[in-house]
């Protein structure tokens, strides 16, 4: 539990009357806990301090739960019950979804599975909940490339077409994100309106009635300055010009049209600092594909229905694709590689076994239509490439305007890459023109590819090639963590075998191998003897080992492991995959201690039955490991 937690059980107290907060202190003091807060304590504390109180005496990560059980107590289940979903929305983003394609990946399907009870559908997003509370605002969250703008925009298609909300809102605007980070002039709310309605007297009409307008607000995590702005700067005059910043912060903090209704989209990584801005709001998540949808959208990428089956059976073989393909966009683009590799003679499965793969064999396919451009034109193009992407990484930038492309020689009509989706914006009575990666991950995978491709290059160039690996992985460890993917591309272009062979061939490109040498090293330096997983803690080190694919460095990086420790960790089928691969390279293993890890017995129980025929490895494995469960 962190300072936005706080918040949430400091709004929670701030909506009790001044009895029932008498009543709630009273409760909190006769508590049936081992530990009570002393009545003098409580006698003239304020919600703050009981906020604090109750941090200090059950731990962070029990505060919550006792004030939704006095709560409960004072029969106000419907605030014990917002307070409940209101931590469950907090804690998720930080626990489960650091990164929007690989965390919510693997944990997609249990979602799926667990949270049907909770649907809820675009019509009765402003609906009443059972305590008869209607919210001011909704807030629609999920991965990259996973449809929020078509959600959104299909909204206000439906709402024009009389379909939705009729009755309930007059007008909807729509406010992209993007285009307000190139917005550099001071702007009111009215000046925002007018350029989707325009006419002065139109929107005066609809201000005199601010509840029944709905702002739109779509891409609140591609917002690059702070929303967060002090109470005394904020506005509440429609018609007065200010900052964009000020403008949309007054409008988030509901200091500007209060009695209007917000919906928000914002991929699962802004959440916590929406969270700080907002009052009492409704959570949605948009899921993506389910697994019959994506049956579906391969029998209607594949017009041979053949195809399309045996298509789906790679996919659903392969969890690591197949959890992927809950994202419309990465869906699309798994199918376009399978379609390649339908024509081929390679082992469908074992080709597309990592993520790495598929990201490499779908650039390969990109260049094929690109033979009549020199090598040398395709090689100036793919470099600024991931020089752009790069950049991006680190400055958390996913929208590059034309001096930018300029910059990476990006500019030129016949070097614009395929990679790269055009946005045109309007502002005042010109229109900008921005780029982005087609996907995000897509954007991770071209930064990657910038520390492994080797030129020709002196001492110094090499040094400083690799004092920015050194800074990736620093900043990894310590603060970045949403820099996962890109390291775990990264360790699979490592292997210029399965992963930089074509590229080679077609580019003329070589493998850093002093990239390699300097992540042997880390993965050394990071495993020691012992690795312990715990609870929040997936095994991601695992799965970067998995990804290069390289027995000699595996065996190498874990040759002096002896000890693996998983504690409380629920692992998917692929999961289970990548800890047998790994485990098997650790040669001096001498203790694996699973502690509530059921699927970690069940590894080995499969691959001793499968001993014989795949793997002798495994049974020396098995044989000389002493396995703890202690469940």
């Amino acid at each position: 539990m962190d300072n936005s937690v706080r918040e949430i059980l400091y709004n929670a107290l701030q909506e009790l009357l001044e009895d029932q907060f008498k009543e709630f202190k009273w409760r909190l003091r006769n508590l049936d806990h081992k530990r009570k807060i002393p009545a003098a304590q409580l006698e003239k504390a304020d919600k703050m301090d009981i906020v604090d109180l109750l941090c200090s005496f059950y731990g962070e990560d029990n505060a919550g739960n006792v004030c939704i059980g006095v709560l409960e107590a004072l029969h106000l289940k419907g605030a014990a019950g917002n307070l409940r979903e209101d931590i469950w929305n907090d804690h998720r983003p930080k626990e489960a979804r650091e990164h929007e394609i690989m965390t919510s990946g693997w944990q997609h399907a249990q979602i799926m599975r667990n949270r049907d009870s909770q649907s809820i559908t675009i019509p009765t997003l402003f609906k009443p909940d059972k305590c008869g509370l209607v919210p001011d605002t909704v807030v629609l969250q999920g991965a990259a490339g996973i449809g929020k703008t078509m959600t959104a925009r299909k909204i206000m298609l439906d709402w024009a077409c009389g379909e939705l909300y009729q009755g309930m809102f007059d007008y909807i605007f729509y406010i992209h994100c993007r285009e307000m980070n190139l917005n550099k002039k001071q702007s009111s709310i009215a000046d925002l309106l007018f350029k989707q309605l325009p006419s002065e007297d139109a929107i005066r009409e609809l201000l005199k009635n601010p509840q029944k307008l709905l702002f739109v607000i779509d891409g609140f995590d591609e917002l690059r300055f702070c929303i967060d702005q002090p109470e005394d700067h904020l506005c509440n005059n429609p018609w007065k010009k200010q900052s964009v910043t000020i403008v949309l912060s007054s409008l988030f903090r509901r200091k500007m049209l209060p009695e209007s209704r917000l919906l928000i989209t914002t991929r699962p990584t802004a959440l916590e600092k929406l969270s700080l801005l907002l009052g009492r709001s409704r959570y949605a998540e948009i899921l993506g594909f389910s697994p019959e949808d994506r049956r579906e959208y391969f029998h209607k990428f594949f017009p041979n229905k053949d195809q399309a089956e045996k298509a789906f059976r790679v996919a659903q073989q392969n969890e690591t694709l197949f959890t992927m393909c809950f994202v419309p966009i990465v869906c699309w683009i798994i199918c376009t590689v399978l379609k390649e590799e339908l024509n081929g003679s390679e082992d469908l499965v074992q080709s597309s076994n990592t993520i790495t793969a598929v990201y490499m064999r779908y650039l390969l396919t990109l260049l094929k239509p690109l033979k009549s451009q020199g090598k040398g034109l395709l090689r100036t193009n793919l470099r600024g490439l991931c020089s752009l992407a790069m950049d991006g990484i680190w400055k958390r930038q996913i929208l590059f305007g034309e001096e930018v492309m300029q910059k990476y020689g990006l500019d030129q009509e016949d070097s614009l890459p395929l990679f790269l989706n055009e946005n045109i914006f309007k502002r005042d009575i010109e229109c900008i023109c921005a780029y982005s990666f087609i996907h995000l991950s897509f954007q991770e995978f071209f930064a990657a590819l910038s520390y492994v491709l080797e030129e020709e290059e002196d001492a110094m160039s090499l040094e400083k090639r690799i004092q920015h690996v050194r800074t990736l992985l620093e900043s990894y460890r310590t603060s970045r963590h949403d820099l996962v993917l890109t390291i775990r591309f990264l360790f699979g272009l490592l292997n210029e075998e399965k992963r930089m062979k074509g590229l080679k061939k077609r580019l003329g490109w070589k493998m850093s191998q002093s990239v390699k040498e300097l992540l042997l090293q880390w993965v050394k330096d990071t495993t020691k003897a012992k690795i312990v997983c715990g609870f929040s803690y997936k095994p991601e080190l695992f799965g970067f080992l998995f990804e290069i694919q390289d027995e000699y460095f595996l065996n190498s990086s874990l040759n002096h492991v002896t000890e693996v420790k998983l504690s409380r960790i629920v692992l998917t089928e692929m999961e289970e995959v990548i800890l047998a691969f790994c485990l098997k390279n650790c040669h001096h293993l001498e203790v694996l201690d699973a502690f509530c890890c059921s699927p970690v017995q069940d590894i080995f129980e499969k691959d001793a039955r499968k001993v014989n025929q795949e793997d002798n490895e495994r049974e020396e494995l098995l044989s000389s490991s002493q396995i703890q469960s202690n469940q």
